[in-house]
């Protein structure tokens, strides 16, 4: 079956008007391409057709490079086929002017077939970017080659190693579109245009061959430079963004065709990497998490969601309101007392502002945006509420009067949803008859930064509340994951053996220090123990206590943070943790941690291991998440995640696990389920059940099944 086509119309005033046609964003499949090929090569051949405009479907011009075509390319193509033969030579430079009719989007290929156009006519909200590093790869269609010289190269480089698009409007300033019209009139305008081109009133460029927009050969090599340092800070296991600088440096100094040449080669090579499959597995299973069995496939209609309210002003209270009124929803504030209201407003508005700051919101907008919030000391307004958001401490008496009330006082179809990070939601709703409508929408700090949303059901909530908090997670933004009732539900309890094992190596011989060091070598943006200064120690010792009542026989029992405790050491906030923190709360090493490590091993009796400070770096990454995939396993066998890939995407987005390493199942998977079950199963022997690997793992071991196979019914007993 063909994926998409293009169609040509040819008008009266001899303008072909080719249209792409592949639902939903006119990606460019191989069958586009071949077709786009075959109304390119009947334009140029008609003497009627003077000139061409190129568009999309329904408004939307394209989308990019079908990512599922890249398996299916003939493995023997030559070298430059698209890019060079058809792209440059035939439409690029054809003796008929092309010019493109941007409306939506044009990303990816999309942006680079616009390039190769003439002109290119956009409405102002248009989105124009290239970001195709973010899938690990460089723009093949001769984006490295073009942008550079159509928008100079400061702002190529922004777009390219950023993956930062420009809307119509900052297109047209920086050159990159020609022109900026309404949606009605941007294909008439196209036409006009590239009829004025024939008749020499317009200029007929050829964006290969611009030399106008790029500095000269000496300024060239210091931005190029110093884009390869702001690149290697930003991620030094990446090699992708420094390929993509090569290879502008490559045209501009050798040429545009040898440029092009390169792209090509060195796009080749850059599909075939293990980092570029990562990303790309990841793209997928982003985009296939809202897609829930015997839920999405209902049929079912989001209903309306017009007000949220919020129980508690604190940090992620006020995080998530910022998130809502950001997005246009409105948004009632409960707190105890107008002390705690005013600091809870206090926050969104300094939310705001970083935004705006950061010129990420407009003053005007700032002002629209804080009109939708309004504080409140009761809960009279929350009948008015389509949905109420509960963000107070983990205090699980706190929390089941709180769903007292709001079933008294709440509309009988409103969703009574749950902020808590660990806390089981039977026990959170069990004083109320609502239980259809109870879920949870687990936010990440500071919520309306992190991209994750965590929707928890269970056996009794309906249908129809998830699929209305999906739609919430769309309005605002989100990325959800669709997980089962537990303690510390997917996140949070897939990694809390990760903090586990890091107190276990701590007591046994090694450095604090140097374990967060090998942590965020390998990727993560923070070491457990720099983490748990950030969320503070009251909160990981609330934490454990739940984790430890519902699975003891995988607790490890660390004195540590206790002992912290009493010497008044709270983490980040009070500036003494496990590092210390100057004015600006920058960490550093805390040279007295020794005396409470070692009263930490004293009162457990514990005699330090030999053989564990001499473990390498690898060794201690792998004993640190090999146990998060086994418990990763057991949420898949118990049915509390849907699907591996799910999993992925919430230790990615959810505890920022590095995305070109796929998320944690894809990782593990690298390994193979027989590696990782010989390894956890010869620690357990020697230090106990924390690495005790579990039945879902040990049989994938004997079977020599993938970690990412679908455990036998496991929606079926959620």
């Amino acid at each position: 079956m063909a994926r998409g086509s293009t169609s040509m119309e040819v008008r009266r005033d001899g303008v072909a008007v080719i249209t792409v046609s592949n639902p939903p964003v006119n990606a460019l499949s191989l069958d586009v391409i071949a077709s786009l090929q075959r109304d390119y090569g009947e334009a140029l051949r008609r003497s009627d057709v003077k000139a061409i405009v190129l568009t999309g479907a329904k408004g939307r011009f394209s989308g990019g490079f079908d990512i599922n075509a890249f398996d299916k390319k003939p493995k023997n193509e030559k070298p430059g086929y698209l890019s060079i033969d058809f792209l440059t030579d035939i439409v690029e430079d054809a003796p008929k002017p092309s010019v493109a009719a941007i409306d939506c989007v044009a990303l990816g290929g999309g942006l680079e077939l616009a390039m190769v156009c003439h002109a290119r006519v956009s409405t102002s909200s248009a989105q124009l970017g290239l970001p195709e590093l973010q899938l690990g790869i460089i723009p093949g269609l001769g984006g490295t080659q073009r942008l550079p010289r159509l928008v100079g190269l400061p702002k190529a480089l922004e777009m390219l190693l950023m993956s930062k698009p420009l809307k119509g409007v900052e297109a047209h300033k920086f050159g990159l579109v020609d022109a900026v019209v309404s949606a009605d009139e941007l294909i008439s305008t196209a036409c006009s245009w590239a009829l004025e081109i024939v008749e020499d009133k317009r200029p007929w460029f050829r964006s290969l061959h611009r030399t106008d927009r790029l500095p000269a050969l000496e300024e060239t090599k210091k931005i190029l430079n110093f884009a390869r340092v702001q690149a290697q800070k930003q991620s030094a296991s990446l090699q992708h963004p420094l390929v993509c600088i090569d290879v502008i440096e490559e045209g501009i100094i050798s040429g545009p065709r040898a440029g092009l040449m390169k792209e090509t080669l060195c796009g080749k090579m850059l599909e075939m990497s293990q980092i570029s499959k990562s990303l790309r597995h990841v793209f997928f299973a982003q985009r296939a998490t809202s897609k829930i069995p015997n839920i999405s496939n209902l049929g079912l209609t989001p209903r309306r969601i017009h007000k949220v309210a919020i129980v508690g002003g604190g940090l992620m209270g006020s995080g998530i309101a910022t998130a809502l009124i950001s997005n246009n929803l409105l948004v009632i504030l409960k707190e105890v007392n107008e002390q705690f209201l005013d600091a809870g407003i206090s926050r969104v508005k300094a939310n705001l502002q970083s935004l705006v700051k950061r010129g990420q919101m407009t003053k005007e907008d700032y002002e629209k945006k804080l009109s939708l919030l309004s504080g409140v000391l009761d809960y009279e307004q929350f009948r008015e509420a389509d949905v109420v958001i509960e963000a107070v401490i983990e205090d699980l008496s706190l929390k089941q009067k709180i769903f007292a009330d709001l079933e008294k006082y709440c509309h009988s179809n409103c969703i009574l949803a749950t902020n808590t990070s660990t806390i089981d939601l039977h026990l959170i709703g069990q004083k109320t008859s609502c239980q259809d409508r109870i879920a949870g929408a687990h936010f990440f700090s500071p919520a309306h930064a992190m991209p994750l949303l965590e929707i928890i059901r269970t056996h009794r909530t309906s249908s129809q509340v998830v699929i209305d908090l999906l739609n919430v997670a769309k309005q605002i933004r989100k990325t959800p994951i669709v997980v089962g009732n537990c303690t510390g539900f997917a996140v949070n309890r897939m990694f809390f053996p990760f903090t586990q094992v890091a107190y276990f190596l701590v007591d046994y011989g090694l450095d604090v220090y140097h374990i967060d060091h090998v942590i965020t070598k390998f990727g993560m943006p923070m070491g457990p123990f720099r983490l748990a200064d950030l969320v503070g120690f009251g909160v990981a010792i609330a934490s454990r206590k739940q984790y430890l009542q519902s699975y003891p026989e995988r607790c490890y029992k660390s004195m540590l943070i206790q002992i912290m405790l009493e010497e008044n050491r709270t983490g980040e906030s009070s500036r003494k943790g496990f590092y210390l923190y100057d004015d600006k709360r920058k960490a550093s090493p805390d040279p007295e941690m020794n005396k409470y490590i070692e009263k930490s091993r004293s009162m457990a009796s514990i005699v330090q291991d030999p053989k564990l400070p001499k473990l390498t770096d690898d060794e201690i990454v792998e004993m640190m998440l090999f146990p998060v995939v086994n418990e990763a396993c057991r949420l898949l066998d118990e049915g509390v995640a849907m699907k591996a890939s799910d999993l992925d995407v919430a230790s990615i987005m959810g505890r920022g696990f590095p995305s070109y390493r796929g998320g944690v199942m894809f990782w593990a998977d690298s390994f193979g389920a027989k590696y990782i079950y010989d390894r956890l199963k010869d620690w357990s022997k020697y230090h106990g059940g924390i690495f005790e690997p579990c039945e879902y793992l040990s049989t994938r071991a004997r079977q020599g099944l993938s970690l990412a196979a679908m455990a036998d019914g496991a929606m079926s007993r959620l």
